[in-house]
């Protein structure tokens, strides 16, 4: 998801003359087919709540078992404090505690102590609950049947600093990565008023919880897999004359339209969907997402952006689709060129997605190939799966082709995913070679094997609005 959106300028479409065409992709270009599409069939619905609250119990526990103690070693961190207050929750605290704990209630301190290979690490909460038996709640017996509170709950992590005695503590401070910079101002002051001389083994946690939250467990790809289906389907539907009238549907309809669906469906938004066109004649330009709804007509080239979250997890899509002119069975031939070089732009990518590379150095590499391929694009590809915008490797900004400091320097780990997200550029001769942004974004998964693959099939042909 851009931070901006492309919506062209609506202008009067004049005539335009039929021009040959050379097809530089013709493999892709020649896959399309003009054989009218069936009804779309929706996925069924998730499980009910309950259910869902079991699965990502069990995934939470796989992560605090599998993910974790490895990660700690790796990063070399033997206790790992998170310190947050109610409604002033650290980025990763929603991915360490269970699904139906809605906040941190008054102060939660979790702490993870490794014991080794052999014990493991033990999990203990100072404040809140035991999560469903995942870890050990930690309290004062002269405060037995009351909460945690105040000073008391300072003193007893001091004992338990005390007791264990950590070579490294680390904790969320980063001026790098929102996902590692949880410890607010007023909590790192109390604390570090709490551990006294023990403040010389702070360390900054850094990429511990960035790469914590990264990291995907395999078991939670066939439900993943599942919401991309929920959301091709979607997208397909608001391509269609379901959903648009030529000459009446607005772009803001249809994105209402792919909201309520979201709602009814009782799945969650965490970023409003968009709708924009481009049509011949009009000259792009870039406006904000408040930019005024525009009547969608034949012969209009759509694109959307739109996600989901369900069951903690963000999905990430990009699609576009073709408002057919009277006689028409397809997208002119110059579309069908741009939308197959934007999945060639995505085959390069791929190609280059290996884990140990950064996403600085990935990006490099994709564009020297995209330069050499001949591709006018760009790429902006993100992390995604506790969240939309998700933990790890930045590649490209879609404002800003170069490096990024710091995010970009973040290395590929495997058993990620990633939104594959990009736009190639490409003058199409039906529309006097004026110039069409197709832009894409699919998920992919980097595989615990370093292989990289679609989490669904990749859109290589247009939606027809007929």
């Amino acid at each position: 998801m851009p931070s901006r959106l492309v919506r062209p300028v609506r202008a009067n479409r004049a005539p335009v003359a039929a021009l040959s065409v050379v097809c530089v992709l013709c493999a892709s270009v020649a896959s399309f087919s003009s054989t009218p599409r069936a009804a779309v069939e929706m996925p069924p619905p998730l499980p009910p709540l309950r259910e869902q609250d079991r699965v990502r119990q069990e995934w939470l526990s796989l992560r605090l078992e599998r993910v974790l103690p490895n990660l700690m070693r790796r990063h070399g961190v033997g206790m790992w404090i998170v310190d947050c207050r109610e409604y002033n929750e650290d980025p990763v605290f929603f991915s360490l505690v269970s699904p139906s704990v809605m906040a941190a209630r008054r102060r939660t301190v979790l702490v993870f102590n490794d014991l080794g290979p052999e014990k493991g690490v033990e999990r203990l909460a100072l404040g809140g609950g035991s999560n469903g038996g995942l870890y050990q709640v930690y309290r004062d017996p002269e405060l037995e049947g009351r909460e945690l509170w105040g000073q008391a709950q300072w003193a007893l992590l001091r004992k338990l600093v005390d007791e264990r005695r950590p070579a490294t503590i680390a904790v969320d401070v980063s001026q790098t990565h929102a996902f590692a910079d949880g410890l607010s101002a007023g909590e790192r002051e109390q604390l570090e008023a709490a551990l006294g001389p023990w403040t010389s083994r702070l360390v900054r946690a850094e990429t511990l919880p960035v790469d914590y939250i990264a990291v995907r467990l395999p078991e939670m790809l066939p439900t993943y897999r599942h919401l991309m289906r929920i959301v091709h389907a979607l997208i397909a539907r608001a391509f269609s004359d379901e959903v648009i009238t030529p000459g009446r549907t607005t772009t803001d309809d249809v994105a209402w339209w792919l909201r309520q669906q979201v709602n009814d469906l009782g799945l969650g938004e965490w970023f409003p969907p968009s709708v924009s066109l481009q049509r011949p004649g009009a000259g792009a330009r870039e406006y904000t997402a408040a930019a005024a709804s525009t009547v969608i007509e034949r012969g209009d080239h759509l694109h959307t952006d739109f996600g989901i979250k369900a069951m903690g997890l963000a999905t990430d899509t990009q699609h576009v689709g073709y408002v057919l002119e009277a006689g028409e069975t397809g997208p002119p031939a110059g579309l069908r060129q741009a939308l197959a070089r934007s999945n060639r732009l995505q085959d390069l990518l791929l190609e280059r997605m290996r884990p140990g590379r950064t996403g600085n150095e990935v990006l490099a590499d994709t564009l020297a190939a995209m330069k050499t391929a001949g591709i006018e694009g760009a790429v902006y590809t993100h992390p995604i799966g506790d969240h939309g915008h998700g933990a790890g490797p930045l590649i490209g900004l879609w404002d800003r082709q170069q490096a990024v400091p710091g995010r970009g320097d973040v290395l590929l780990l495997p058993s990620t995913w990633f939104s594959i997200e990009l736009q190639a550029t490409t003058p199409v001769p039906e529309w006097g070679n004026q110039p069409v942004r197709s832009a894409q974004e699919e998920d992919a998964v980097l595989a615990e094997d370093g292989k990289i693959a679609w989490v669904l099939e990749r859109q290589t042909r247009y939606h027809l609005v007929r």
